[in-house]
């Protein structure tokens, strides 16, 4: 709450390079990639950072295989180079994982031809990832047995990338690094409008918290607002070459389903990609495709029992899944862009793709679209077009993305050992506590072990099966700008996505958490998460 409150106090009436809109995946690189090349900038959410797309996705870092049915080779090509690069970036993170595709009689291509598909898929990410394999249906349940291979006539296994973590960390992460190099970024600041006046940009913004209204000046102006990018342009009388389509997905997560660490490939009933997909201890299911008009969506009833008949029809569980079964759900849209103000496209074929459209005169960018996978290049892609607008860019060649050097992380895990740090995981933990620590904070995990060091129930969980420490929660009160509950239990972790609502609510720690989280406020807080998720 200290560092929100620091930065709003920076943002009012305050002078910068360049002002981000958004806090989403987009917005956030582009803030960390100007930051640490020696850009003044700033970044507003009006809502908390990757509080929409960017926190109901797939959780895949993958290079676009079903981009090849629509013969966008150099889409895929491009999806590919990114995925390697991410997962040389964020070793810990970003993880190659197997996918068991099986497929059904009837589909609309042989099951061999869609093998050849993985094949030509491996050929263009460079070999990076352990080669494709062609499985009967004897192989399929052989690789894991939960599948109903009564239907299938053969599949195949190969790689892809997916997140350890949630994506909405993995989003945040790129936001504290802006912190680090010096930018200003706050959550819960919404711009009610921006008009171009002596050069510069005026943004009228607005901190959603304490209703209070202010002005911020600044050279360029970044719309990275995710689904909302054209509501914003309509604002600023902004007229560009791309506008959005919506897709909506949805996600449920249950209980663990299988123990095989491998995502589970289908095509539902409506012949679409159909994932499950390994979550900690629990599974993610889904997802849905269906056009919306709005970024504004919800799970339907009809949603839910699309991903509940299709996870039922495809395998062979001890008993149908049913929504008592649910744990969580994730809903959002997925913003897709269309080339041409009047144009009509068939939505379903829409690839992710990003652009960025540029008033040149105003100093002024779009960012449409767009996938996890291919961040980092949002993010030189952004600094470039700022440079080339006149913006000084002092350290233009300056890395900005990835994990710490190899000397610090053999300098935490070496500590980690001498203190015992993995005899002390909680045994419903899905991974030692030095790679997860590492993992989330790196450099930052060092300062961690002193603290356990200190104080050993720093080690301890507060909400059980959360898999976060009393020390993390404190790290998270300092630097992580935490301004509601659900902040942390939702975006900073994946609390709220494994662990039922009740039992949150009901665990005996979560009183001390919130006081860790909001001292005097901390009843405050939590009276105002059970509120909020009481109608969700």
């Amino acid at each position: 709450m200290e560092l929100r409150a620091s930065n709003v106090d920076k943002l009012r009436d305050g002078y910068f390079d360049v002002l981000i809109l958004g806090g989403g995946i987009n917005g956030a690189v582009s803030a960390a990639s100007l930051a640490a090349k020696g850009v003044k900038v700033a970044l507003v959410d009006k809502d908390d950072f990757a509080g929409l797309t960017s926190s109901n996705s797939s959780n895949l870092a993958w290079g676009g295989i079903k981009y090849l049915e629509n013969h966008e080779y150099f889409l895929v090509d491009k999806l590919c180079r990114s995925r390697n690069h991410l997962m040389r970036s964020y070793p810990s993170t970003v993880k190659e994982i197997r996918f068991l595709t099986t497929i059904q009689k009837g589909f609309r291509f042989p099951a061999f031809i869609v093998y050849l598909g993985t094949i030509l898929y491996w050929i263009i990410g460079r070999f990076v990832t352990r080669a494709p394999k062609y499985l009967s249906p004897a192989g399929l349940s052989k690789r894991d047995g939960v599948i109903d291979t009564s239907s299938a006539v053969g599949g195949f296994e190969y790689s892809d990338c997916y997140l350890y973590d949630n994506d909405a960390r993995f989003v945040f992460n790129f936001i504290r690094t802006s912190l680090n190099y010096g930018g200003i970024a706050a959550n819960y600041v919404e711009s009610i409008g921006a008009q171009r006046k002596g050069g510069l940009w005026h943004t009228q913004l607005k901190d959603t918290i304490s209703g209070e209204t202010f002005s911020l000046r600044s050279r360029v102006l970044i719309n990275a607002c995710g689904p909302y990018v054209d509501d914003h342009n309509q604002l600023t009388g902004q007229h560009t070459e791309h506008r959005h389509l919506f897709s909506k997905g949805i996600h449920l997560i249950v209980d663990r389903i299988t123990e095989t660490q491998r995502i589970l490939t289908f095509f539902a009933s409506d012949g679409r990609l159909f994932f499950v997909i390994p979550m900690g201890p629990k599974t993610c299911i889904g997802t849905t495709d269906t056009q919306e008009g709005s970024p504004e969506v919800e799970v339907l009833p009809a949603d839910r029992q699309f991903v509940l008949d299709n996870v039922n029809a495809l395998l062979k569980l001890k008993r149908p899944l049913t929504v008592d079964d649910v744990i969580a759900e994730r809903c959002g849209v997925r913003p897709l862009a269309l080339k041409g103000q009047d144009g009509v496209a068939d939505w379903v074929k829409l690839s992710r793709k990003h652009a960025i459209d540029v008033d040149n005169n105003n100093k002024h960018l779009s960012i449409f679209g767009g996938k996890l996978t291919d961040c980092l290049n949002v993010g030189d892609e952004v600094s470039d077009i700022v440079a080339k607008l006149g913006v000084a860019v002092p350290y233009a060649t300056k890395r900005w993305y990835g994990e710490p050097g190899n000397s610090v992380k053999e300098e935490f895990m070496h500590q980690a050992i001498l203190m015992g740090l993995d005899e002390m995981t909680d045994r419903s933990s899905s991974e030692p506590l030095s790679q997860r620590l590492w993992r989330r904070y790196g450099r930052s995990a060092i300062e961690m072990l002193e603290m356990i060091r200190e104080d050993p129930s720093c080690a301890e969980l507060l909400i059980e099966n959360s898999e976060y420490l009393r020390c993390e929660i404190e790290h998270a009160a300092r630097r992580e700008m935490i301004t509601k509950l659900e902040d942390f239990l939702r975006r900073r972790s994946k609390i709220a996505l494994v662990v039922r609502r009740e039992d949150i609510i009901n665990a005996p720690g979560l009183k001390e958490a919130c006081q860790i989280l909001f001292g005097d406020e901390a009843e405050a807080k939590l009276q105002e998460y059970i509120e909020a998720t009481a109608a969700s």
